[in-house]
């Protein structure tokens, strides 16, 4: 190990950072990755909600070590920052900070307000938190994983063309540093209603309208993608890379 890379104590724990940590499927995630024994940075908005995320998942796993970050990850500064508060190696980064301007405004202008505040909100998070950490991410054996959204694969607007954005990005990435050892992947959730990003809108109208062509006629958990992470995070996962993990009841099929 070089001087420039950071060292782990013998003893301590895997190490992983997850972004949008605080609730829905982030916290899902890092609760399922604590029990799966890594130590946790949970990096979010909103310091009330990530400590009580960091409360549960303690309580959950008492032998995780759960630090948390408030960070806007949509500004390198405070990118920067926040990095620069993550001691020791990065073994897991999960960029699962997002969300959905549905806003479209008026006009051309509007238009083009959308498209930023929904790129802003999830490509830049992600490859900003990314690029800042990836001399500390593990080599060999450190995992990479973006949560997306089927929306990137089959959706319209801002959002589905943000997340779409962050598959290239993946892709690429993949490819850069394979040979180091590090995989990169995307999990693509369909219909998991139990989380923020669908606050205010779970009707039985929108319920039903979303699980028309779901095959297996019911929404998805938070948990269950969770399941996904943590084989993406695990060692059996060693030779999956460049790949995007659809999550979604069978309301799309996978693409070869």
């Amino acid at each position: 190990m070089s001087a420039q890379e950071p060292q782990r104590h013998e003893s301590a724990r895997p190490q992983a950072v997850v972004s949008g940590g605080g609730t829905g499927i982030g916290l899902a995630s890092a609760s399922r990755l604590a029990r799966d024994g890594f130590d946790l940075v949970i990096i979010g908005r909103r310091e009330g909600v990530l400590q009580e995320a960091a409360a549960q998942i303690v309580r959950e796993t008492p032998a995780a070590t759960v630090r948390t970050i408030v960070a806007d990850l949509q500004d390198p500064a405070d990118v920067e920052r926040a990095a620069g508060e993550i001691e020791g190696p990065v073994d897991v980064l999960l960029n699962n900070a997002g969300g959905n301007v549905l806003d479209r405004g008026e006009g051309v202008a509007g238009l083009a307000a959308h498209f930023e505040a929904n790129f802003r909100l999830n490509v830049l998070t992600a490859v900003l938190l990314t690029e800042t950490l990836l001399p500390r991410i593990t080599r060999p054996g450190g995992r990479i994983i973006s949560i997306t959204s089927i929306a990137a694969l089959r959706g319209a607007n801002g959002y589905g063309a943000a997340k779409a954005a962050i598959h290239g990005w993946m892709m690429g990435l993949a490819e850069q540093i394979a040979g180091d050892g590090v995989t990169v992947n995307a999990v693509a959730p369909g219909y998991v209603p139990d989380t923020g990003f669908w606050e205010g809108r779970r009707t039985p109208e929108i319920r039903a309208s979303r699980l028309v062509g779901v095959l297996m006629n019911r929404p998805g958990t938070p948990d269950e993608v969770a399941g996904a992470v943590s084989y993406l995070a695990g060692p059996e996962a060693g030779w999956t890379t460049g790949q995007i993990l659809q999550v979604n009841g069978g309301a799309l099929f996978g693409r070869g």
